[in-house]
């Protein structure tokens, strides 16, 4: 591993982009494979880094309260009541203010290598209001009612985060202020992790036993994670992170995630197999733990919390795409709070019945019918995290007509102009062939073959520029993390609008994910200028049988 460039493959990536699709499509995945992102030793420094400011940070929040705060004597307070409402809270403003999930390098976040706050406090920046076109709340871009609801959000935050001990007051108007935000920008709502940090604020605000509520949203963070890779897809996650984890970069090994490197791209049976075993570990965690605390068994409770430490162990050894790191040392610390230090004393039968029914809502009836409605509910309120089954797109300038973002108000520019600065153009153009790579490589991105002759004239694809939908949401949003929602239709939209592409300057594709019960994925195909070009569906079981690049 490089310590300042990342891996250069052995192709030239210059003229790789002057190549047809499907001999370009070859030869990043071929190179994925063995070398994954290729990303450079400081680049994981700087993970490292913020790990460690993200505890920091929530230890001198935990010093304005009596008695704790000393790293000292951590072990004596770690585990108080109030500690833990600290941990969420300081996770919900780290996230909200963009410094955790899709910051950073390895989300294609280099300079500047953060969003959030950059983008939610700017005017006239580009956002996507829940109720596009509606009179004040509905505008495309941030106004400065927008600006100040973000901003007495943040405040809202910081006042409980300096609180003592905070309590209803204080939880309440990060409640409201929230939901408010989230209205005027989806995206708002989804950086602050509605569907964890949010949803626990609001057990906080109005459930005596609280900690009885913060358990249910816990074990069904855990289930419903192992319940969406219940499918053909997570076998390729398996497979990509496995070829990009840092700690075991070994070529036999990167070479047994498949079934015949270089020629045969598909999982392996030890893929398969691996696959299965995160699942069935993944739907163990909560089932034990559930278990144990219904039981008030010690011994439960400790099988428990021995296997969510090996499942988060080894997502967060493998250091995934999106880099939920935070996030992962939050749910271990939250698991040991929760099921070590109150799991024999709470059950997660002890909340009350109006806060039950609410939950029974947010973390049972949401996130199932996110699985089997995926086009109408995002992936992170659904909690399928990291199963391979995600909405995405790819959008494609024809030409130089990618300067046209230029008209935007943002503050990343250009992704490939991003890594000019720090590197050369054929490293730059390395790592952008990387990035698609990581998507043809997923079960989803094969469907992308079949699609893209639709979009464009296959002749005419050397003169386009792929550009994932994540990278398109991080520079035009400021938030990126595997939402798919956030680059689709509604952002090409508000694009167009400020932008003006002339008809076949901008194409994008929007590829739905899979809904449980279904064996077919849904995409449109769309003309920035012109609207909707074509719908259709992809089926499952033809996308097994297919490489990550279409035969030539």
């Amino acid at each position: 591993m490089n310590l300042f460039s990342p891996l250069i493959p052995e192709y030239d990536p210059l003229e790789a982009r002057k190549l047809p699709f499907a001999e370009q499509a070859r030869l990043v995945c071929k190179a994925w494979a063995l070398e994954g992102y290729g990303s450079p030793l400081t680049a994981y420094l700087f993970y490292l880094l913020k790990i460690g400011l993200y505890v920091w940070g929530w230890i001198g929040f935990c010093s304005f309260s009596a008695g704790m705060g000393e790293l000292s004597s951590i072990g004596t307070w770690m585990f108080t009541p109030v500690a833990f409402q600290k941990a969420i809270l300081w996770s919900m403003l780290f996230e909200v203010l963009g410094f955790g999930c899709g910051s950073g390098p390895l989300t294609a976040r280099y300079l500047p290598p953060f969003g959030g706050f950059l983008y939610f406090l700017l005017p006239k920046a580009t956002k996507l209001p829940l109720f596009e076109g509606a009179p004040i709340i509905g505008g495309g871009t941030r106004s400065i009612l927008d600006v100040l609801v973000y901003a007495a959000m943040v405040a809202s935050l910081f006042v409980a985060l300096v609180h003592p001990a905070p309590g209803f007051e204080q939880f309440l108007p990060i409640v409201i202020l929230t939901v408010f935000a989230g209205v005027l920008d989806k995206t708002i709502f989804l950086a602050a992790r509605g569907e964890h940090y949010w949803v626990t604020v609001v057990v906080f605000a109005l459930e005596p036993n609280w900690i009885a509520g913060a358990m249910i949203v816990q074990l069904a963070l855990w289930f419903f994670a192992g319940f969406s890779k219940l499918n053909h897809h997570f076998a390729t996650v398996v497979c990509v992170m496995a070829s990009n984890g840092p700690f075991i970069p070994f070529k036999w090994f990167r070479k047994s995630m498949y079934r015949n490197y270089p020629d045969d791209l598909r999982p392996s049976q030890t893929a398969v197999v691996k696959s299965w075993m995160g699942t069935a570990l993944e739907l163990s965690v909560p089932a034990v733990l559930f278990a144990g605390a219904v039981l008030a068994s010690p011994t439960i409770l400790t099988v428990g919390l021995i296997l969510m430490v090996l499942l988060h162990s080894y997502i967060t050894s493998n250091v995934p795409m999106g880099v939920p790191l935070e996030w992962n040392v939050l749910v271990v610390y939250g698991a040991f709070f929760l099921f070590y230090a109150n799991g024999t004393s709470v059950s997660p039968f002890d909340v009350s019945w109006p806060m039950g029914i609410f939950l029974i809502l947010t973390s049972i009836i949401v996130p199932f019918a996110g699985n089997r409605w995926p086009h109408k509910i995002s992936f992170l309120l659904a909690m399928r995290y990291y199963a391979g089954n995600w909405a995405n797109s790819v959008w494609l300038f024809r030409g130089e007509s990618y300067k046209k973002l230029e008209r935007l108000r943002k503050v990343s520019p250009w992704v490939p102009n991003q890594l000019t600065l720090l590197y050369n153009e054929t490293v730059a153009a390395a790592i952008s062939g990387k990035v698609q790579a990581f998507r043809l490589m997923h079960m989803h991105g094969r469907a992308y073959q079949k699609i893209l002759p639709e979009a464009i004239r296959m002749q005419d694809y050397p003169e386009y520029t792929w550009m994932d939908g994540e990278l398109m949401a991080g520079m035009v949003l400021g938030y990126n993390f595997g939402e798919g929602h956030l680059h689709g239709a509604q952002l090409l939209r508000s694009v167009q609008e400020q932008c003006g592409f002339e008809p076949g300057e901008l194409r994008c594709i929007c590829l739905e994910a899979q809904p449980i019960g279904r064996t077919t994925l849904d995409y449109n195909v769309y003309d920035a200028n012109q609207g909707l070009m074509k719908g259709g569906q992809v089926k499952i079981n033809d996308l097994r049988k297919l490489q990550p690049w279409p035969a030539a």
